[in-house]
């Protein structure tokens, strides 16, 4: 009998004794003033394209419209309805800039890209995507340039031409090739925006 009731009551006594299961942790990111421009807008879809590499960039501004007429053909949704950044960071960088720097820089830009017009073949003297950029413009795609690399093009460009740093930067930053913004690194603003709630789309 003393062996019985120690048994029924077993099961009890472990499920008294067992530990408690964690609780679930939830995680929000932290916001920074810093990407606060990414909540700009009343979008119903929110896309990001990351572009690093030179010789996918034409596949990035062609994905870029694919957005924009794609949703408006198959899903009503027009383009005031849609927040479309590209991101050129690293070797695609110069890319953000317009064909008056490409005119003045395109020998240095073209140097450290490692790239070359891939119909010339030659260095190119003008932003080779500067009409393409101004149609994806009037639908509203917002640019966003890496400051890392362009600070490392300031570095270059000063040297070989003794320029003054801090003129190089000023003239490459207000010469965007569309409207946009510098952003502190590319790569950061890949992972913000992704906090943010877009949907990346990387082509490299």
């Amino acid at each position: 009998m003393l062996r019985r009731a120690f048994l029924n009551r077993f099961p009890a006594l472990a499920l008294v004794q067992a530990p408690a299961a964690p609780a679930p942790r939830s995680w929000t990111a932290v916001r920074h003033a810093e990407d606060d421009w990414l909540d700009d807008n009343a979008a119903k879809h929110r896309n990001l394209f990351d572009t690093y590499s030179p010789e996918h960039f034409s596949d990035a501004l062609l994905f870029s419209g694919n957005i924009f007429e794609t949703n408006l053909a198959a899903y009503d949704v027009a383009a005031k309805d849609l927040a479309v950044v590209l991101v050129v960071r690293h070797n695609a960088t110069p890319f953000g800039y317009n064909d008056a720097m490409w005119a003045k820089y395109g020998q240095h830009f073209s140097k450290r890209m490692d790239w070359v017009d891939p119909k010339t073949h030659e260095v190119p003297t003008t932003n080779i995507y500067t009409s393409r950029f101004a149609g994806l413009a009037k639908n509203g795609l917002h640019l966003a340039v890496c400051q890392r690399t362009t600070r490392a093009y300031v570095g270059i460009i000063a040297r070989e031409t003794g320029a003054k740093a801090d003129d190089v930067y000023k003239e490459l930053t207000s010469n965007l090739v569309i409207p946009g913004r510098v952003v502190p690194a590319g790569v950061i603003t890949v992972t913000r925006a992704q906090e943010h709630g877009y949907t990346l789309v990387t082509v490299a």
